[in-house]
C-alpha cells in the first residue's frame, strides 16, 4: 500500500467540544455562551443551518406542558408508554424545561400559533402547533452570534480520545479537504442523533433514503461511545414509526388533527383491540395484516371540506409527497382512507429510551463526556423540546464541574497515551484512503448489513419478530461484514465519511443484537417481539445495559432508578 494520500492535520484546543450541531448541540452552545463557560466548538458533518432532525423544519412541538398539566403528568404518560422502563429523573428534569426552552425559541423568532386569547394552540394533551420550517436556521443564527462559540462545518468526528475512563477530546476529518482534526477539550457533548439505516428500509434502490428518520444520522455518537467503553441502555427498545404507505409521511397529523381511527380492510376499528401505546399501534397494524385483515388505514372518509384543506396544507409543508399523492389520485382525504404501514426499526432516544446511560446531569459513564437529544437514553418521548432541554442541562452540569475543577486537561502521562491513540486513528484514515481495490463497495456492504438485520434481527421481512437462533446468525454475519468493511477504500474525503458511517452502523448493530438477545421477554410488541419469550416477565422490569470491554459486549442488568437524582457508581 503506497501512502500517496497523506492527510494534513490541524490541532485545536477548546474548553467544550460539541459533536453534532443539531437541536441539542446548538442549544447547549447557546447556554454555555450565556454562562461564559469558556471556548466552545461545534463540529458538524453537514452545516448547522440545515442539519440534524430539524433540517427541513417541524410543524408541532410534541412535548409541551399545556395549561392544566404539570411536568409529572408528562413523566407518567412516558413511563406508561414505555411499560415502566424509563428514567423518571431524566423525564422530570426534561419536562420541567420544556416550556422554558420553547419560550426561548419564540424569542429567537419561532412562530407559534395562538388563539384569539393569545394562548398557544394545543394539539391533544401535550402538543402545540408551530410554523417551524425555519427552526434550524433560527438556532444556527443565534449560535453564530454567540460569544466564544466557533463552528466547524463539514467535519466528521469519528473517535473519542479517552484514557482511564475520562474524555480528553476527539478526532475527525473534513469531508471537503484532505485534513484531519485533532481536538482537545475538557468536556465533550455527544449530540449526534440516533441511528437510521441499520435495517432494510420500506423503499428500495434510489428511494431508500425516503425514510422516517434522517438517513445521515448513522449512530456515530453511539459507536464512538461504545468503542470508548461508555455504558449504553435500552437499545432493545427499538422505534418503529407508523407511517402513510409509500410516502412515509407522518400519521400523527391525521390521527390527532382530524381524530382518524385505525381501521382494517373490513372497516373495523382495531386500535382499541391491541392498545394505544406507540408500540401497540404498530403491532395492531402488523397483526391485522398477518391475520389477513389488511390493508390497514386511517379512516379519513367523511371528514369535512375544511379538514381536507387543513390536511393538504399541513402535509404540503411537512411531507409534500403525501399531498401530491392525494392530488394525483384525484381524491381528497375525505373521499379515501389513508393506508398505513410500519417503517423499518431505528435506534432513537427521543422516542424510546435507547442511548447513552447518563446521570441526571446528562454525563455518561465516561468522565467529562455528556450526551443530549436522541443519542441520550432513558428519556423517551422527549422530541425537540427534550433535546433542547437536555442540551441545556448538560451545559449547566459542565459549568458546575468547571467551577469545581473536576474536568481538567490531560497530565503528562495521559498526554503520551492520548498521542498513541491519535496516531492510530490517523493511520486508519490513511489506510482507507490508500487501500487497493476492495472485493465489495461500501454501498454493497451496507445493503448486505440491512438484509441481515431485516431477516435475522426482526426487520420488516419477519414482521419485526426474532428468536435467539436468528439473532446468533445475525451477530455472526455482522461480524463478517465488519471484517470486510475494514478493507473498503475511499477515493476522496466524502467517501471516507461513507466508510465511517458503515463502520458506525455495524458497531451499533452488534450492540443492538446483544440487547435484543438479553431481554428475554416481549415488553413492547413489535419494538422487541421475542418469539422465544412472547410474554412480559416481571424479572425484566429493569434496564438492559451494555458496555464494551476488550472488544466484547458485556451486558449489565440495572435496577430501576427511584428518586429525583442519579449518580454513576463504579459497579
Amino acid at each position: 500500500m503506497s501512502m500517496k494520500n497523506r492527510l494534513n492535520t490541524k490541532e485545536i484546543t477548546t474548553d467544550v467540544l460539541i459533536i453534532g450541531g443539531g437541536t441539542a448541540g446548538c442549544y447547549a452552545a447557546l447556554v454555555l455562551s450565556e454562562q461564559k463557560a469558556g471556548r466552545v466548538l461545534i463540529a458538524e458533518k453537514a452545516n448547522i443551518r440545515r442539519s440534524g432532525c430539524l433540517a427541513a423544519g417541524v410543524n408541532a412541538i410534541n412535548a409541551y406542558i399545556i395549561k392544566g398539566r404539570k411536568p409529572q403528568d408528562y413523566v407518567d404518560y412516558a413511563t406508561k408508554d414505555a411499560a415502566g422502563i424509563v428514567r423518571q429523573d431524566l423525564l422530570l428534569t426534561a419536562a420541567e424545561n420544556f416550556n422554558e426552552v420553547t419560550a426561548k425559541m419564540e424569542k429567537l423568532g419561532l412562530v407559534i400559533l395562538k388563539d384569539e386569547n393569545g394562548d398557544y394552540v394545543a394539539r391533544g394533551n401535550r402538543n402545540i402547533k408551530i410554523n417551524g420550517e425555519n427552526f434550524k436556521p433560527l438556532l444556527a443564527n443565534a449560535v453564530h452570534k454567540a460569544e466564544n462559540v466557533d463552528v466547524l462545518n463539514y467535519v466528521n468526528i469519528t473517535d473519542l480520545l479517552v484514557k482511564d475512563g475520562q474524555v480528553y477530546g476527539a478526532v475527525g476529518f473534513s469531508i471537503m479537504e484532505e485534513t484531519a482534526y485533532i481536538i482537545r477539550a475538557k468536556a465533550v457533548l455527544a449530540a449526534t442523533g440516533g441511528a437510521a439505516g441499520l435495517y432494510k428500509p420500506n423503499n428500495p434502490g434510489f428511494s431508500r433514503h425516503k425514510m422516517w428518520y434522517p438517513p445521515f444520522n448513522t449512530g456515530a455518537g453511539y459507536a464512538m461511545g461504545i468503542l470508548a467503553g461508555a455504558e449504553m441502555t435500552s437499545f432493545e427498545m427499538r422505534f418503529i414509526a407508523l407511517r402513510c404507505k409509500d410516502t412515509i409521511a407522518p400519521t400523527g397529523t391525521i390521527a390527532q388533527g382530524v381524530g382518524a381511527k385505525q381501521i382494517n380492510a373490513a372497516g373495523e376499528i382495531y386500535e382499541t383491540k391491541y392498545g394505544l401505546t406507540t408500540s401497540e399501534r404498530v403491532y395492531g397494524t402488523v397483526r391485522e395484516n398477518q391475520l389477513g385483515h389488511g390493508p390497514c388505514y386511517l379512516k379519513t372518509t367523511g371528514i369535512t371540506k375544511e379538514q381536507d384543506e387543513d390536511l393538504l396544507k399541513a402535509y404540503l409543508n411537512m411531507a409534500p409527497s403525501q399531498t401530491l399523492k392525494w392530488i394525483e389520485s384525484g381524491k381528497n382525504p375525505s373521499e379515501q382512507d389513508v393506508e398505513i404501514q410500519g417503517t423499518e426499526p431505528y435506534i432513537v432516544g427521543g422516542h424510546t429510551a435507547s442511548g447513552y446511560w447518563v446521570n441526571t446531569g446528562r454525563e455518561t459513564t465516561v468522565k467529562g463526556l455528556y450526551a443530549a437529544g436522541d443519542v441520550a437514553g432513558g428519556c423517551p418521548q422527549k422530541y425537540v423540546t427534550g433535546a433542547l432541554a437536555e442540551g441545556k442541562l448538560a451545559a449547566l452540569d459542565m459549568v458546575k464541574q468547571f467551577g469545581a475543577g473536576t474536568l481538567k486537561e490531560a497530565d503528562i502521562q495521559t498526554e503520551a497515551a492520548i498521542k498513541v491513540q491519535e496516531e492510530k486513528i490517523l493511520s486508519r484514515y490513511e489506510k482507507f484512503r490508500n487501500g487497493d481495490a476492495p472485493a465489495f463497495s461500501i454501498e454493497e456492504l451496507e445493503e448486505a448489513m440491512q438484509k441481515v438485520m431485516d431477516e435475522y434481527a426482526g426487520g420488516i421481512a419477519s414482521n419485526y419478530q426474532f428468536n435467539e437462533k436468528q439473532l446468533a446468525l445475525a451477530d455472526e454475519k455482522i461480524l463478517q461484514l465488519q471484517a470486510l468493511a475494514e478493507k473498503t477504500v475511499a477515493a476522496d474525503m466524502h467517501e471516507l465519511m461513507f466508510a465511517y458511517e458503515l463502520r458506525e452502523r455495524l458497531i451499533v448493530c452488534r450492540s443492538l443484537i446483544a440487547h435484543l438477545k438479553n431481554r428475554k421477554e416481549t415488553r413492547w410488541h413489535s419494538f422487541n417481539e421475542n418469539l422465544d419469550h412472547p410474554e412480559t416477565d416481571q424479572k425484566f422490569e429493569k434496564y438492559v445495559n451494555s458496555r464494551m470491554e476488550d472488544g466484547k459486549i458485556r451486558i449489565l442488568f440495572r435496577d430501576l432508578v427511584k428518586g429525583d437524582t442519579y449518580e454513576h457508581t463504579n459497579s
